[in-house]
């Protein structure tokens, strides 16, 4: 399939509103001025609440489309989902993967973005149910045995988890420690790819401000950012790390599990 540009195309795939605009905010939002297609999936979060709407909001200062919802509920927030989806977490882990493997086959990503196995800093349920759904579905998507009827086999050539390393916390660390919030980061070993989003710090913040319930609660962490000084929020938003994950087969690599 001809791409309209050179740059990758990118599908986020992230647990709930907001994560997507903290985590990667700035590399969708340059790959989208680099006028690549990319596009955003949440897990949680129904049509019908009241953060849907601050996610389009969020996904169109981002330039990623409009929202992509898998339809079930927050594991902590029960006004989540008002038609009474199941919560994530409870999902039936072969329906979760076949909803995602439909949006991935129908987006044709090159690079999907998602969450990391620790579950971010915090190590929501959310998050890590998210990455183990994403990481199937990753794979499953390019087998044409697996989900027939989710579309075409498409297989992203890489997934990139968004993480945090044990040495680059910085301010970001402290701040979450104030409200009493645990701190899950990776060695740094596990970082393969730092992304320096500086020139696009001042659309991902206003794609956290889009988030305007979360902005408004004074534990969650586009509420503590509000309350910094713009020069320390900045220093905190615009870097964004990632480990590479490699799916599906490598042409031409012969190794063998044991000699």
């Amino acid at each position: 399939m001809k791409r309209a540009s050179a740059v990758p195309c990118l599908l986020g795939v992230f647990a709930h509103p907001d994560d997507e605009s903290l985590l990667a905010g700035g590399v969708l939002a340059q790959h989208a001025a680099a006028d690549a297609r990319t596009a955003v999936v949440t897990a949680t979060w129904t049509a019908n609440s009241h953060r849907a709407t601050e996610l389009t909001n969020a996904l169109a200062i981002l330039g990623a489309g409009t929202p992509r919802l898998l339809g079930y509920a927050d594991a902590r927030n029960p006004t989540s989902a008002p038609d009474g989806a199941v919560r994530l977490i409870d999902a039936p882990l072969d329906e979760a993967v076949g909803r995602l493997v439909a949006h991935i086959r129908e987006v044709r990503p090159d690079i999907v973005i998602g969450h990391d196995a620790l579950g971010q800093l915090t190590g929501h349920p959310d998050h890590r149910r998210a990455h183990q759904i994403t990481l199937l579905a990753v794979e499953a998507a390019g087998l044409p045995h697996l989900y027939p009827a989710a579309g075409e086999p498409w297989q992203p050539a890489a997934l990139y988890t968004a993480t945090h390393a044990e040495s680059g916390l910085g301010r970001l660390g402290p701040l979450l420690q104030s409200v009493g919030k645990t701190l899950l980061a990776v060695p740094d070993a596990y970082v393969t790819t730092t992304v320096d989003v500086s020139p696009w710090a001042t659309v991902k913040w206003s794609a956290i401000l889009a988030h305007r319930g979360e902005v408004a609660r004074e534990r969650s962490l586009p509420g503590l950012l509000a309350r910094l000084p713009e020069a320390e929020r900045t220093e905190i938003i615009r870097t964004e790390c990632f480990t590479r994950l490699s799916p599906g087969p490598s042409p031409g690599d012969t190794r063998r599990l044991m000699a």
